[in-house]
């Protein structure tokens, strides 16, 4: 595969055609291990990994989209063929840049997931799975979610699973006289803690760590931070609990609750694994909440956010395009370089031979020999001008029958290098069966 080209194959296990068990499977392993994996395919030169709450995704680069599929099927976790929609090239570019927007979340327009795509674009560039094709995708994606949110209302209002979790709390109980424990003190934990710590007369923040709930409840007025290990106490006098850890285990089951008296008490999970068992609302006095649950909230907020939707589509309708036109450039590019490369070849021998004709005269000056240098120099890029730009607009075009005649024509005795056609490798060859 020649550098910078190659086609994008995706999967998508998504809160909009899969449930949370499912989804929960699909994460089973960490980002950086899934990219390792599908790194270790050969035929895979670029790989990204992309899991939230409500989603896991991968990504890879390879010659086709049958071979793509084939790697995802080998190193990716089994989940129901029903539950997985697979990404061609163009529609992974066009959902690349919708999931960076808020467009795909549960939230529409949610601000956390930018940076969710920021930090698996890093994991991935660490492992060593970022090469040009996904490097022009993910930036893209960055910079369009960027605009998106500043240009744009579309992250108004209700903008992530935290704040949702919260105006979700406020229409079954009232909060006003609540104390709220938040377990977890990640992103989603800090977002859910400001958001009630002006609806909440308490905020109690638990964390394993218990420096990090600390910096997240002296940030409130009304925040205190306790370890894991006095959760249970905590649970006794608390209202509401919005639990969102990264733990792969439960964090609240029925043994935590044993032989204590919490009374009526509401929980939120928006953690992925889930951290609480939803069998407890079999328990007296206890509600649970899982992300299912949001699907209310979020309704309200997607018709609050339609009109900005529709500047977010143009937006990323332009991107995708560029997007393409990027790639085709790059891919007539390959085909141009050989063309010169071809050209160079020739020019060095037939000046080599009307040098040593020259010389047979009489030994030339470095002057002269610099004329006649600059003179083949001057004519090479003055015939393949016009070829040049004839090759770009062609890629614009997808007229790869006219840039593999070129390949042919310019590079013959490479016959294995090959052209896109944004799907599959077209070889010379089978240019005209195209």
């Amino acid at each position: 595969m020649t550098a910078g080209s190659g086609v994008i194959t995706g999967w998508s296990v998504a809160h909009s055609h899969a449930d949370i068990e499912t989804i929960e499977a699909a994460c089973a392993r960490p980002p950086a291990a899934i990219v390792d994996a599908l790194l270790d395919s050969p035929s895979v030169s670029e790989a990204f990994c992309l899991q939230t709450c409500n989603r896991a995704e991968w990504y890879v680069v390879t010659e086709s989209a049958d071979t793509g599929s084939t790697a995802l099927e080998t190193a990716t976790p089994a989940v129901p063929a029903d539950a997985r929609h697979r990404l061609d090239h163009e529609t992974a570019l066009e959902h690349l840049l919708r999931v960076a927007c808020g467009l795909e979340s549960l939230v529409l327009g949610e601000d956390q997931i930018l940076g969710q795509v920021r930090d698996a674009y890093a994991t991935a560039t660490e492992r060593g799975g970022i090469g040009p094709v996904l490097e022009a995708a993910i930036t893209k994606a960055i910079h369009v979610g960027e605009r998106a949110r500043t240009e744009t209302t579309i992250n108004e209002g209700v903008v992530s699973l935290g704040s949702a979790a919260v105006e979700l709390a406020a229409r079954r109980i009232d909060l006003s006289s609540a104390t709220a424990t938040v377990v977890g003190a990640g992103e989603m934990g800090a977002i859910a803690a400001n958001a009630l710590s002006t609806a909440a007369e308490r905020v109690v923040v638990a964390n394993r760590t218990v420096d990090r709930a600390t910096h997240i409840a002296t940030a409130i007025d009304n925040g205190t931070a306790i370890g894991l290990d006095s959760l249970g106490v905590a649970l006794e006098s608390t209202d509401l609990v919005v639990s969102a850890t990264a733990s792969d285990e439960q964090i609240i089951d029925r043994s935590l609750l044993e032989s204590r008296d919490i009374g009526r008490t509401t929980f939120i999970d928006i953690a992925q694994p889930r951290d609480i068992d939803p069998t407890l609302t079999e328990c007296a006095g206890i509600t649970v909440y899982d992300l299912d649950a949001l699907e209310e909230i979020t309704r309200a907020t997607t018709a609050n956010r339609e009109q900005a939707a529709l500047a977010v589509e143009s937006m990323i309708d332009t991107a995708v395009d560029r997007l393409l036109i990027q790639y085709k450039r790059k891919q007539a590019d390959e085909v141009i370089a050989a063309m010169y490369e071809g050209a160079e070849r020739m020019k060095e021998r037939e000046l080599s031979t009307a040098l040593s004709k020259l010389r047979a005269d009489g030994e030339l000056t470095a002057e002269q020999r610099a004329t006649v240098e600059s003179l083949a120099d001057s004519l090479i890029n003055q015939l393949l001008a016009a070829p040049t730009k004839s090759l770009r607009d062609a890629a614009e075009r997808d007229d790869w029958s006219t840039i593999n005649t070129a390949l042919q024509l310019f590079d013959p005795g490479d016959t294995e290098r090959s052209v896109r056609t944004g799907a599959t490798a077209v070889h010379p060859e089978s240019a005209d069966d195209d």
